[in-house]
């Protein structure tokens, strides 16, 4: 089964799907060690593994190549965030094979003018339902496979209001796409609303200290959510984790080790590629054999 059916069998259970965010290959295997059942890929946290701000900075292609990566690293379906789709609804077009074609099983696309910026800053731009929902329609066609998800992403409430929002999500999912994502809702009525409002499957953003009220998963299942990312939990983690152990190096400070660093390759799969090293060294076999 693939990755994309995967997750369709997983929207189809009715059971939450939560998808903590990952940056990389380590963080997408610690994820799906810890029994989460997707990942999400971070476009926050990519942009920022190659130094940059969430201002749309990165590419197509430095986007896949990452997805690239940790589809490689899972044996989960990936969801990942693909920012505007990179253009119009050619670019689009082009987005969804590529991401489909390196085993991603869902992206998100949004209505933020390109480049966009993080969903939870001030000052975005739109582009027009026109220009949007002719994206979504693009993706939709794009894709190879029907198992491969479309996520319409809006980030219209900050802009024009939370009715704008919603129908945008229903006008996204009445063209083609499969989960409507209503970024940034700004109150908890807000966050309730969406799945009541939306006709369809609904992903919600959890990004603490953002523009979203806090919410426990648990309630967020009880509201009728399809899918909850996390996207930044590890990363705002790792980040304090760095800070905290360098900081205290600085001091000539070196933290209790509790696992050698040679002791990590068994979550990477050191035993099987052990097996490889003698797997093929059997006698030769003659050319008269």
């Amino acid at each position: 089964m693939s990755n994309a059916a995967k997750l369709r069998s997983l929207l189809a259970s009715g059971k939450m799907i939560v998808a903590p965010g990952a940056l990389d290959g380590i963080t997408a295997r610690t994820i799906m060690q810890a029994g989460f059942p997707a990942v999400y890929m971070t476009g926050a946290g990519t942009a920022m593994s190659l130094g940059y701000p969430d201002y749309g900075l990165t590419t197509m292609t430095e986007m896949v190549a990452n997805a690239t990566r940790i589809v490689n690293s899972i044996d989960v379906p990936l969801i990942s965030d693909s920012d505007t789709g990179f253009g119009n609804e050619l670019n689009v077009f082009r987005t969804v094979q590529e991401f489909e074609r390196a085993g991603v099983a869902a992206i998100h696309i949004e209505d933020q003018v390109f480049p966009k910026k993080c969903g939870h800053l001030d000052n975005k731009e739109m582009v027009s339902r026109e220009d949007y929902i002719a994206k979504i329609r693009a993706a939709a066609a794009a894709r190879k496979s029907k198992d491969f998800c479309v996520i319409a992403r809006t980030d219209s409430r900050a802009v024009l209001g939370f009715d704008e929002a919603v129908e945008r999500a229903n006008l996204a999912l009445a063209n083609g796409a499969d989960v409507a994502f209503v970024e940034a809702p700004q109150s908890m009525a807000e966050i309730e609303a969406v799945p009541k409002r939306v006709k369809g499957p609904c992903l919600l953003n959890i990004v603490r200290g953002g523009k979203t009220p806090e919410i426990d998963l648990k309630t967020a299942e009880a509201l009728g959510y399809a899918i909850a990312i996390v996207p930044g939990l590890l990363l705002v983690g790792i980040i304090q984790t760095c800070d905290r152990l360098l900081a205290d190096l600085k001091e000539d400070k070196f933290p209790p080790i509790t696992s050698a660093p040679v002791r990590t390759f068994a979550r990477f799969g050191a035993a099987e590629w052990d097996e490889r090293r003698t797997a093929f060294r059997a006698p030769l076999k003659s050319p008269t054999e």
